[in-house]
């Protein structure tokens, strides 16, 4: 499967057209952005560690009974993936306050939750990302009813199986970002990525941030979180 022209680029990957009408290939960048691309920079071998793992989770949640874009993986940093139109939300999935969580209710980071919060924003890059309840997404036209409790109940399921997957790890699945597509005949799928740009995952023991918190913050050492994290993931991946 080859590219032909180029269909989108955006903070993290590129998408290309194929000679396939119903499949893309997502080429993953080494561009790092951050506050809504007010920070940016660069992390060196990213896009490689990001599109190799997004690819192994994704398809642990198709062994899960979860569906996803995932076709196949064709190099280091191109996946060929199905098409989807992408539904206009993001789903943040959290176990544990942190980042803008913490600073909206003023409450400190790793505080634990008796059960996971799902928090759906408005993906729109010029209103910032805002905050967004269902009756909201229902009267934009964003998603109908269905399919946002369909959304919901996969974003749940993704999280059951992928914090019981890093705990074996060593580490802690403290929230992450999800999107979700539609096929033509309307089926709602996993779409874009997941990987330490959209997951905060901490060292259990240490608390040590092993994710895109530090180029967020400047903590350093980010080029090495991220090999850490996908060196622990290789040496626990059974699929």
């Amino acid at each position: 499967m080859e590219k032909l022209q180029q269909l989108y680029e955006g903070k993290a990957k590129k998408v290309y057209a194929t000679e396939d009408p119903g499949l893309l290939i997502v080429s993953y960048k080494d561009d790092a952005t951050a506050f809504n691309g007010v920070k940016r920079g660069t992390i060196s071998g990213k896009g490689v560690i990001n599109n190799r793992m997004s690819n192994r989770l994704m398809a642990k949640l198709e062994k899960a009974g979860i569906p996803t874009h995932f076709v196949r993986e064709l190099s280091d940093r191109d996946t060929l993936v199905k098409k989807v139109e992408i539904v206009p939300l993001e789903v943040i999935v959290r176990n544990l306050s942190a980042g803008s969580f913490s600073k909206r209710y003023g409450v400190e980071e790793g505080i634990c939750f008796e059960e996971p919060t799902v928090e759906f924003s408005y993906k729109n890059d010029d209103l910032g990302d805002p905050l967004i309840n269902t009756d909201s997404a229902l009267a934009l036209g964003l998603a109908t009813r269905k399919e946002l409790a369909v959304i919901r109940a996969y974003a749940l399921a993704v999280n059951l199986e992928l914090s019981a997957f890093w705990e074996k790890c060593g580490v802690t699945l403290v929230d992450f970002k999800l999107e979700f597509g539609r096929l033509p005949d309307g089926t709602v799928i996993l779409a874009d990525e997941i990987s330490p740009d959209t997951c905060r995952l901490w060292d259990t023991e240490t608390g040590k941030k092993l994710d895109k918190d530090r180029f967020r913050r400047d903590l350093g050492g980010v080029e090495d979180a991220y090999q850490e994290v996908m060196q622990r993931l290789e040496a626990h991946d059974e699929a």
